[in-house]
């Protein structure tokens, strides 16, 4: 449910979109996001510092397309996340002595230390590619496009790729012991 609930925001942006076109989209965007966090905050009680990161970025960026009513400012804000995801695995990778994803997941895959760190470097350059993507959808193509891609076409580029590594790590699961 929660991964459902973190994609509302854009759900929203892309429903608005449809609706009332850009300006209006960006400012449901923002509601939606600080929505997002209070929930977030009142039902489970915390915030993880990345949707902080997050709302930070929508409200500058949001508000810097609202402000000064240029939409290319928004659609920055998708390749610039992405830019610090790909940072922030790859600072993981060099100076921490478990890489990120290693953080999030080693209680539920038991890897050897170099899967970890192959991993770890193969999400760095899907952020890259996808924060690349998505500037290049923003400038060569229709306003439409972008949003339509930043709905459906990240959402297929995480998939795909998701679907990739679940076949590369398939390699490393052990069948679970049957009770005899």
């Amino acid at each position: 449910m929660k991964p459902f609930a973190d994609f509302l925001p854009v759900i929203a942006f892309f429903a608005a979109y449809k609706l009332w076109g850009m300006y209006v989209a960006t400012a449901v965007f923002i509601l939606a996001s600080l929505l997002h966090i209070a929930w977030n905050r009142h039902f489970h009680g915390k915030v993880e510092t990345m949707q902080w990161v997050t709302l930070g970025l929508v409200l500058v960026f949001g508000g810097a397309t609202l402000l000064l009513h240029d939409p290319i400012f928004f659609k920055w804000k998708p390749t610039v996340i992405n830019w610090l995801f790909a940072a922030a695995f790859l600072g993981s990778g060099l100076f921490m002595e478990r890489n990120l994803l290693q953080r999030m997941m080693d209680h539920a895959l038991n890897l050897p230390l170099p899967v970890w760190k192959r991993l770890n470097l193969a999400w760095v350059a899907f952020f890259i590619m996808a924060g690349a993507a998505n500037i290049h959808v923003a400038y060569n193509y229709p306003e439409e496009t972008w949003v339509n891609f930043k709905l459906f076409g990240m959402l297929g580029l995480t998939l795909a790729f998701m679907i990739i590594q679940g076949i590369y790590l398939a390699r490393y699961m052990q069948p679970a012991e049957e009770n005899n």
